[in-house]
């Protein structure tokens, strides 16, 4: 009589690595040091994600979009968001006091220069080269976000109604927002009905 095959049982899956308070403090605080004119999402994405694999890109991305719509500053929506999601609500806080502590000290230390420095060609010069760097990094973050996760022809819509309403016709950027949100979520849900009844059929 034959033998029953035994079935391989499935591996289970990888998990992520733990972050570490500190590890999270210094990285907010290298962040917030040495960054200059935005651009930090970059960054932050570089470091939660390609290097350290503490969250996917999926999760990182939906952290994101959802900081840009809340008030206040991005990135410190950001980094709470992040410290939240790796250690509840001591890592937001880790996250927010390392990400503004340098900042603090060093905007009071250049308001207080800046009357001696103001007139300078080449600090005006330093601050435009700063801009255009921040530019090209929102940018990246921004190629980023569209290919991992606009899908279908709906969002590219939206995406391209904001910018002429928005960055060309000057269209006030709430009641935009509002609108095209209110848009996509529709057009998910539909798209989600329709591929849950395809698989129900």
């Amino acid at each position: 009589m034959s033998q029953p095959t035994a079935v391989p049982s499935a591996s289970p899956p990888a998990e992520k690595p733990t972050a570490s308070l500190a590890e999270l403090f210094w990285i907010f605080f290298q962040i917030g040091a040495l960054s200059f004119g935005g651009g930090l999402a970059a960054w932050v994405h570089r470091e939660i994600v390609t290097k350290r694999g503490w969250m996917s890109e999926t999760e990182f991305l939906t952290g994101l979009a959802l900081c840009q719509v809340l008030p206040g500053v991005n990135v410190v929506n950001l980094s709470v968001h992040v410290g939240q999601r790796l250690r509840g609500a001591v890592g937001a806080l880790t996250c927010a006091v390392a990400i503004l502590f340098a900042p603090f000290f060093a905007v009071i230390g250049l308001a207080t220069a800046y009357g001696s420095v103001r007139d300078l060609a080449w600090f005006h010069d330093f601050l435009d080269g700063v801009a255009v760097s921040a530019v090209g990094l929102l940018v990246s973050v921004a190629l980023r976000s569209v290919r991992g996760t606009f899908r279908g022809i709906v969002p590219y819509l939206v995406g391209i109604a904001l910018i002429v309403t928005v960055g060309v016709l000057r269209w006030p950027m709430i009641p935009v927002v509002i609108c095209a949100a209110t848009i996509s979520v529709a057009a998910a849900w539909f798209v989600r009905g329709r591929a849950a009844g395809g698989r129900d059929a």
